[in-house]
C-alpha cells in the first residue's frame, strides 16, 4: 500500500493509516514503516495472533470504533488477509465506500483462507482495483457491474521499482551472509495450508533438500514464525538451508533480485520474482497469479519432491526474457486518481 499513502502525501490528500497489528514483530511490521518512509499509523489495533474467528472478530470490532469516530468517505484495503477482511466487513456495515486493491485474484481452492477473503471482499467493494485484464475478467464473471471495475496494475510493481535502488544502498545482506549473486536460492514457505500439514512440509523440505543437493547451491530461507514453530513441533529438519530471521523489504529485494532461482508458496513472491525477472517455482497446487506462469516466470511445482528437483531445472534452463503483466509502476497514482475523482459515484 506504500505507494497510495505516498501517492497521497504528494497530492495533500487528507487521510490516516489503520494498523490492525495482525503483524507484530520488528521485521514484521515497524521496519516497513522505517524503511519505506510512511508516516506512522494513526491507530494500531494490535489484534495479534488467535484463531480466525478471533482475529477477524478483534479487527471487525476495533476497525468499527474507529470508523464510528473518524467517518472516513472510503476505506483502502489490500490483499487477502484477515485484516483486509475485517476492515472491509466494518465498513460495509457503516454504508462507508470500500476500495479493494489486488481485486479479482483467484486460486479456485476454498481450502486457503486468504481465497475465502479475497473473494468476499471483492463482492462487498465499491472499487475493485484490479492488477490485471484477467482479473477484470474474472470479476465480471462473478457478476460483479463492469464500472465498479478498474485495471490498474499492481501496486507492489510500484514498491519494487521505487525502492530496489534504495535497498542496493542501504547496506548488503549478501555480504553478511557471505553470498555471489545468483549463486544461491531463495525460498520463502509459510502457507497454512503447507506448514500446518506436517506431510506436505515434510515433502516440501525434502524437495528443497534435494534441489540443494543437485544444484551445490546454499538456500536460503527466511524463516516465518509460524513456519519455525511447526518445523519445531513436528521434528522436522533442514539440513541443507540456511535459516535466518523474516528480513526487511530491502533485505528481502536484495536477497530476490540477486537469486538464481526463488521457490515460494507466496503470492506476492511470485509478483516480486517476476518483476525482478528471476525464475520461481511455486510450491503449492494453485496460484492466483497464473499470469506468471503465462508469460514464463513460474510454474507449479505442488509438494513432490520429484517436481519440485524437475521444475527447478526446467525454469533454470529459462531464459527471463518475459515482460511483466502487473502494470508500470504507477498504480498508486491511478488508484488516488479513481477514489479522489469518484467518491461520489
Amino acid at each position: 500500500m506504500s505507494p497510495v499513502i505516498r501517492e497521497l502525501e504528494r497530492q495533500g490528500g487528507e487521510y490516516f493509516i489503520l494498523h490492525t497489528g495482525q503483524h507484530y514483530s520488528y521485521n514484521l511490521d515497524r521496519v516497513f514503516f522505517e524503511q519505506l518512509k510512511l508516516p506512522p499509523a494513526k491507530y494500531n489495533l494490535e489484534v495479534g495472533s488467535g484463531s480466525p474467528a478471533e482475529q477477524t472478530a478483534k479487527i471487525l470490532t476495533g476497525v468499527e470504533r474507529v470508523l464510528l469516530e473518524e467517518h472516513p468517505d472510503i476505506v483502502l484495503v489490500e490483499g487477502d488477509t484477515n485484516s483486509v477482511l475485517g476492515s472491509a466487513l466494518a465498513a460495509v456495515k457503516l454504508h462507508i465506500k470500500v476500495g479493494h486493491v489486488e481485486a479479482g485474484l483467484r486460486s479456485y481452492d476454498r481450502n486457503m483462507p486468504e481465497e475465502i477473503n479475497r473473494t468476499l471482499v471483492d463482492h462487498c467493494s465499491d472499487f475493485l482495483f484490479a492488477p490485471t485484464e484477467k482479473a477484470k475478467t474474472i470479476l465480471k464473471g462473478e457478476g460483479i457491474a463492469e464500472e465498479k471495475i478498474f485495471v490498474t496494475g499492481n501496486t507492489i510493481v510500484d514498491a519494487v521499482y521505487q525502492n530496489l535502488e534504495i535497498a542496493r544502498e542501504e547496506g548488503n545482506i549478501l555480504s553478511s551472509l557471505h553470498l555471489n549473486p545468483k549463486e544461491y536460492f531463495l525460498v520463502t514457505v509459510h502457507r497454512q495450508e503447507n506448514v500446518d500439514n506436517r506431510e506436505r512440509f515434510a515433502s516440501i523440505l525434502e524437495g528443497l533438500h534435494r534441489v540443494a543437493t543437485e544444484f551445490e547451491v546454499p538456500i536460503i530461507y527466511p524463516i516465518h514464525p509460524r513456519s519455525r514453530k511447526r518445523l519445531i513441533e513436528f521434528n522436522l529438519k533442514a539440513p541443507k538451508f540456511t535459516l535466518i530471521e523474516p528480513v526487511d523489504f530491502f533485505s528481502f529485494l536484495q536477497l530476490g533480485s540477486n537469486a538464481r532461482l526463488i521457490l515460494t508458496d507466496s503470492g506476492g513472491v511470485q509478483e516480486e520474482a517476476c518483476i525482478l525477472k528471476v525464475p520461481c517455482v511455486t510450491l503449492r497446487d494453485n496460484t492466483e497469479r497464473p499470469e506468471t506462469i503465462e508469460v514464463g516466470a513460474n510454474i507449479l511445482a505442488g509438494t513432490s519432491p520429484d517436481r519440485i528437483v524437475e521444475y527447478s531445472t526446467l525454469m533454470l534452463g529459462r531464459a527471463n526474457d518475459w515482460d511483466s503483466p502487473f502494470g508500470d509502476g504507477t498504480a498508486g497514482r491511478k488508484i488516488v486518481e479513481i477514489i479522489t475523482g469518484g467518491n461520489d459515484g
